[in-house]
């Protein structure tokens, strides 16, 4: 619902505020003071593209700002684009003098097409120059299945989840048949590089044992000639002198001294340690010597070794670590691909069943329509022939779509034929803007009547072009019956249609102020009898047009 619509500035209006109420609300003034230009600010604040010279002659820029009702759904849609405080959800358009335009949504920057998204949800225009929604055929479908009755809502949520699950379950199988088209390639790869890490075998330690064994091999002669030339110092194979035959004199000599001084039999102690130990090493060294060889070609295999282990770290990480890594991960990805097989025949089974599910909330909905098409086009073809288009053909046409939508299998076209013996034609391409919101106004009346219908505002403008007398009562009756269960706004030039109003605004020019200006007004009980009389055609003092509103104003 609508509950403020502030205007500055925007072609004949300098500043208006208008306060409106639930149920019908009309707009009336003379014909030229700017009665559609609040249709065309409330087009502004939703999205619509801003016209050249809208702003008003020596103003800067132009304002439109509405407060809407903020319902929970709503709330939860925008989520974090709302204050946690937001009682209304309030949207706001400025078009600069120059052409340029900015949106907010409350209080924080938006853009044309999110207020046109959320326009969808708030309000539907009905008239010759703004947006034709009943056009639409998403809208027209909307109002046939209101004409089904509560039941209908129902049955399309249960389709929408049916379709959503479906849908979410296509995604999935094509992935999965995405996978395994892909399968073998990826599993032959994965066989390949780890059989290539497999048959290698890294150890984590084994490179650096390896780089160790390679450099004593490129020194071997000259490890095995150090090896002699030391066990020759100590110990020469002929057997005499060496480090070991000397240490064995220098004990001697201190043995023989033995018992004489405890000093010198502790260092005697000490010289035989270290020619025992020099006997030790030169044994160690000639077993050295002797042991430090390698087989034929052990160079060789040893580099090979190695240059297999650094292709498999230059490839997978670059660490032996990196590679046994990989190699788990490759094993997981290969059950992975393994048992993606068998998800694809679930997924498959299950996307089966979800489409039985769906083809059973599609034909439901189709059934419903089929059966409420044809009540719907008589009763609209009754109500139009109550709203001065006797011998209009309506004809609801149910079709099916190319392709499945989130709104079944169906789609609906509206056809009329305004005048007897014309064929019908699509609403969109037959009827003029008069036409087209008295035949809003019928099928919305009987869409209300079965039950259904949204709650949006609906903007008419005129809704009561070209008729009078009785005809007028029965537009104004049928308004206000459509007003009980949602917000109206109507621009009228009719006293009967004024007279049933919940509250009523009046625009008014004044030409004297250059360039000329309207002002917008409530218009109090004590008014409405004077605004009537003048929308009767008479002049205030016309005491049989004051009965004739005094009469209006009393039936209402």
């Amino acid at each position: 619902m609508l509950l403020e619509l502030r205007v500055e500035n925007l072609l004949l209006i300098e500043r208006a505020e208008l306060r409106l109420a639930t149920g019908l609300n009309v707009l009336t003034g003379e014909t030229g003071a700017g009665k559609t230009v609040l249709a065309h600010a409330l087009d502004l604040l939703l999205g619509g593209r801003a016209r050249s010279g809208i702003v008003r002659p020596g103003a800067n820029e132009a304002y439109v700002e509405g407060a809407f009702e903020l319902t929970e759904s709503m709330r939860q849609r925008l989520g974090q684009r709302l204050p946690d405080d937001s009682e209304e959800l309030v949207l706001a358009r400025r078009v600069s003098a120059e052409g340029r335009t900015r949106a907010y949504l409350n209080g924080r920057s938006a853009t044309a097409g999110e207020l046109r998204d959320l326009g969808t949800e708030l309000l539907s225009f009905y008239g010759q120059h703004e947006h034709r929604k009943l056009m639409l055929g998403s809208a027209q479908l909307d109002i046939l299945d209101a004409s089904c009755g509560p039941d209908q809502a129902r049955r399309r949520a249960e389709y929408k989840h049916a379709y959503t699950r479906a849908g979410e379950l296509l995604a999935s199988v094509e992935a999965l048949r995405e996978l395994a088209g892909a399968r073998e390639r990826e599993l032959d790869l994965l066989e390949f590089e780890l059989s290539e890490i497999e048959a290698a075998a890294p150890g984590e330690a084994e490179v650096d044992d390896l780089r160790r064994e390679r450099e004593r091999l490129r020194y071997l002669e000259e490890l095995r000639a150090a090896a002699f030339a030391a066990a020759e110092g100590l110990a020469p194979e002929a057997g005499d002198g060496g480090a070991t035959a000397l240490l064995s004199a220098a004990e001697r000599s201190l043995v023989a001294l033995g018992g004489v001084d405890p000093a010198l039999d502790a260092l005697a102690e000490r010289v035989r340690a270290v020619a025992l130990e020099a006997q030790d090493l030169g044994g160690e060294l000639r077993r050295y010597e002797k042991a430090v060889e390698a087989g034929p070609g052990r160079l060789e295999q040893v580099e090979e070794r190695l240059e297999v282990l650094g292709r498999l770290e230059r490839k997978h990480g670059g660490s032996v670590a990196a590679v046994l890594a990989y190699a788990q991960r490759c094993r997981a990805r290969r059950e992975e691909l393994a048992g993606a097989e068998v998800a694809l025949e679930a997924a498959a089974a299950e996307l089966a069943g979800a489409t039985d599910e769906l083809d059973r909330a599609a034909a439901g909905l189709t059934d419903a329509r089929s059966n409420a098409a044809p009540a719907l086009a008589t009763a609209v073809r009754k109500r139009l022939g109550e709203l001065a288009m006797e011998g209009a053909e309506f004809e609801v046409e149910l079709g099916r779509r190319s392709a499945r939508g989130p709104t079944g299998d169906d789609s609906v076209e509206f056809r009329i034929a305004p005048n007897p013996g014309v064929p019908a034609g699509p609403l969109r391409e037959i009827a003029s803007g008069g036409e087209l919101s008295r035949v809003m106004l019928a099928v919305m009346g009987v869409a209300e009547e079965a039950g259904g219908g949204a709650g949006e505002l609906l903007v008419f403008d005129e809704v009561d072009a070209g008729i009078g007398g009785h005809t007028a009562r029965v537009v104004g009756e049928r308004l206000r019956a459509l007003a009980e269960h949602r917000q109206l706004l109507c621009i009228t030039h009719l006293p009967q249609v004024a007279s049933l109003a919940e509250r009523h605004f009046r625009i008014a020019k004044d030409p004297a102020v250059l360039p000329a200006r309207a002002s917008v007004s409530q218009v109090g009980r004590e008014e409405l009898v004077g605004v009537l009389v003048r929308m009767l055609g008479a002049e205030d003092e016309d005491r049989g047009a004051q009965r004739h509103a005094r009469e209006l104003l009393k039936v209402a």
